[in-house]
């Protein structure tokens, strides 16, 4: 059934939030075991207050985070989604995750809604550089700003120009797959609703329950995605997509 609607939407569009990650090793910040909660407080430490005021344990925190995610890469499910997009099945990605393993398995449409962690940019002059360099304790710009991760902080507001993007996506979307998203944040939560108005069908591929699932046409719980993918994968190419 998904096949078939992917292969025939106008303007498929993909949502994917932290368990597109987790499958390749990364944390999330709620997974009752393995989430980063349980590890340190994000609330606090990935936020604004503690950019200014806990400066030393903001940039430890970031070197953490950027030294796991230097660990890991883009598993089977993000290459599908690169070749699909590549074969004009999905039009764009919308993302909530900010570890950049869209673009490292090929996509080229991807709009990140909070931000990467792939670099650092400079609070004074706002040129970036790549993340890698908070691993070698260069923290500061040659300018003297600091060097601060690309990513939105909690007490910041999400890009204007992402939140855009991905209004005009849902919008135009007639197919719209969200994979490994608890649906809990806003905006992205929206995203489905807009579809769903606009006369979207909606998947919905998430380990555990969602608050939207009772506006989705299909839902998958309790499985991995990179095996969903790869199930539909397969379906497009025996139909000889």
């Amino acid at each position: 059934m998904i096949s078939s609607w992917l292969s025939s939407a106008r303007h498929a569009v993909v949502l994917t939030g932290a368990g597109m990650s987790t499958e390749s090793g990364l944390p999330d910040f709620r997974s009752a075991k393995t989430g980063l909660w349980n590890r340190f407080n994000p609330q606090q430490l990935a936020s604004t207050y503690a950019l200014e005021h806990q400066r030393q344990s903001f940039v430890e925190f970031y070197q953490y985070r950027i030294r796991t995610l230097r660990s890991c890469k883009p598993h089977e499910g993000h290459a599908i989604l690169a070749d699909w997009e590549h074969r004009g099945w999905i039009k764009q990605i919308i993302t909530q995750n900010v570890d950049g393993f869209h673009q490292q398995a090929g996509s080229r449409h991807v709009i990140e809604l909070h931000g990467s962690l792939r670099t650092v940019r400079c609070q004074r002059c706002g040129n970036t550089q790549d993340s890698e360099v908070y691993l070698h304790n260069r923290l500061h710009c040659e300018c003297g700003g600091f060097l601060r991760p690309s990513v939105v902080l909690f007490g910041e507001m999400l890009p204007e120009d992402a939140i855009e993007k991905a209004w005009q996506a849902a919008q135009k979307s007639d197919l719209l797959i969200v994979l490994g998203s608890s649906l809990q944040v806003s905006p992205a939560n929206q995203l489905p609703v807009i579809a769903k108005r606009n006369g979207a069908k909606i998947v919905i591929v998430n380990w555990e329950v969602t608050e939207l699932d009772d506006i989705a046409d299909i839902v998958i719980h309790n499985r991995k995605i990179g095996d969903v993918l790869r199930e539909i994968h397969h379906e497009l190419k025996e139909s000889g997509e």
